[in-house]
């Protein structure tokens, strides 16, 4: 009760001076509003390859990387921070911009009413879609009727959706409630750093000179996705005890990446020396994967893009029952999953030795998945706002 009444106010707030700042007129600059910042960077960096003469303003918050400078035409402001001067100057350029990009949901949206000139586009930060969320989340169910309606009125604020396949258009418009007509089937703007092969051998080059000992190893990535209560303690659920002790003299590696949302430092880095690594703070993830010979995932969003290499992937889903009724599922994870999904590590090692791991079931969900992202997904949108 005593969070929606704070939510309550600082909307009120926000409404107040968005009404105010409204009043000015609409200038020709883009604001980027971002939660994680690799879409939002990809499609900047398009903008400046276009040469598109718009003043951008990045309002960033601590999660977000984007590698950006203050100054000319470019403003950086901490978003939703403590800081009240930065508030005051976000909400005057997202009421006289005439372009906002966001990467997530922002509560923001339900208060404020952008002019009719104003193109609002959403570029959600996951390419495909394990768990329900938006409208189709069950946990908003045990939430109160003010916090439901506010979720519907940020979803109409919502003029574009940017999609990488049909399959994801039609998740957009149950999730946001919105027209097909909103749904822009550009494909994702970060997945064309998969079609990118100087970005790519860039990666790989950058991985070596942190991991040089890699170079000839069999590199495993474990990126689960987080549970709600685990966000502090980071624990980790596979048997790394034994893990070490069956792979370490195979040259294997195991990277380990948490999600950004937990909150944890480990040391498994020397308790398992040479199989080990810690890398949630390295690289970004697509980074990561060019490196990465094994994906060992749960009900994260990287396979989508791991699919773009063809390489094997399993499924340690040690809590499917649980998460299932908890979050809910767009469809039958176990057959739509393109690879083996096992609940222990005994049978996750098995599959690791067994090095079938159905390719060519990998290749039919990349192509569901990521129909539109074909290495032009920057440009596709950056010519629909702005040409």
């Amino acid at each position: 009760m005593a969070k929606e009444f704070a939510i309550g106010i600082y909307l009120f707030c926000f409404k107040v001076l968005f009404s105010i700042f409204k009043l000015f007129p609409l200038h020709d600059k883009t604001t980027f509003v971002s939660s994680f910042g690799d879409n939002c960077q990809y499609i900047a960096d398009e903008m400046d390859k276009q040469d598109i003469s718009v003043k951008k303003v990045f309002l960033m918050k601590s999660s977000s990387h984007i590698h950006v400078e203050d100054g000319g035409d470019t403003i950086v402001l901490p978003f939703e921070s403590k800081n009240i001067i930065a508030l005051f100057l976000s909400i005057y350029h997202l009421a006289t911009s005439k372009v906002i990009i966001i990467d997530n949901y922002y509560g923001f949206l339900s208060a404020v009413s952008f002019k009719q000139q104003v193109k609002c586009v959403q570029v959600w930060h996951a390419a495909g879609a394990v768990k329900q969320f938006g409208a189709k989340d069950p946990s908003i169910q045990n939430r109160s009727l003010g916090a439901r309606k506010r979720f519907l009125d940020v979803y109409k604020k919502f003029d574009y959706v940017t999609s990488g396949s049909d399959r994801m258009a039609e998740i957009y418009q149950e999730s946001f409630q919105l027209p097909e007509s909103h749904i822009l089937k550009t494909g994702i703007p970060r997945t064309d750093f998969f079609f990118n092969e100087k970005s790519k051998k860039t990666a790989r080059r950058a991985f070596l000179a942190k991991f040089p000992e890699l170079e000839h190893k069999k590199i495993m990535l474990y990126a689960p996705t987080f549970r709600n209560d685990g966000l502090n303690d980071g624990a980790i659920a596979l048997d790394l005890e034994l893990l070490y002790e069956e792979l370490q003299g195979e040259d294997y590696a195991l990277l380990l990446k948490l999600h950004p949302a937990v909150k944890a430092d480990h040391d498994l880095h020397l308790k398992f020396p040479g199989f080990v690594y810690c890398v949630t703070n390295e690289f970004h993830v697509n980074e990561l994967l060019i490196s990465t010979d094994l994906l060992i995932t749960d009900y994260s969003s990287i396979p989508f893009e791991f699919s773009f290499l063809n390489r094997p992937m399993i499924f340690f889903a040690y809590d499917l029952a649980e998460y299932v009724q908890e979050r809910g599922f767009w469809e039958d994870y176990t057959a739509s999953m393109p690879g083996p999904v096992v609940s222990t590590t005994e049978a996750l090692l098995k599959q690791i030795r067994v090095a079938d791991h159905s390719l060519m079931k990998i290749a039919a969900f990349n192509q569901k998945w990521n129909q539109y992202s074909t290495g032009n997904s920057s440009r596709n949108v950056v010519d629909f706002l702005f040409k």
